[in-house]
């Protein structure tokens, strides 16, 4: 989160590209989602990249910071490229990001940061909640897609 502040100090809040990274981990037929604690709404964990990260790296780390799950990436699902958002603070992004299919690595949990989740849940596919942005909501419909399949 260093970079992002860094650069978030020298260009304000003007529009930015940023690279991001986000996973579906599905057990049991039901899809893990986080509650933020920046909107109170859904969506899946992940963050932006960290310079020098790669978009597998990025979906670990914050998997783990957002879940408190160690993840392993198993299928790219998809990049997204077409979404903006304006965060509650003011700062614009297009935010590009890799979303993947994940595996739980190990049984151990840690606490989620609580900067970042209030906490997560297990939906089945039928339960949709309010998501944090229209990204959140099309990796919703491509995860509820792919176990159709």
């Amino acid at each position: 989160m260093a970079y992002i502040h860094d650069l978030r100090q020298k260009v304000g809040h003007t529009p930015l590209i940023m690279t991001s990274a986000s996973g579906a981990l599905v057990e049991n037929g039901r899809i893990l989602l986080q509650e933020r604690a920046d909107t109170g709404d859904w969506g899946f964990p992940g963050g932006y990249m960290e310079y020098g990260d790669t978009f597998k790296q990025t979906v670990v780390r914050e998997f783990l910071e957002d879940a408190g799950i160690a993840v392993t990436p198993v299928k790219l699902l998809a990049i997204q490229d077409d979404d903006f958002y304006t965060y509650p603070n003011g700062d614009a992004v297009q935010p590009v990001n890799a979303f993947y299919l994940v595996e739980r690595v190990h049984d151990r949990q840690q606490t989620p940061k609580a900067s970042e989740t209030l906490t997560t849940k297990f939906f089945a596919p039928t339960e949709a909640p309010h998501f944090f942005n229209q990204q959140h909501a099309k990796m919703w419909q491509l995860v509820v897609a792919t176990l159709a399949q």
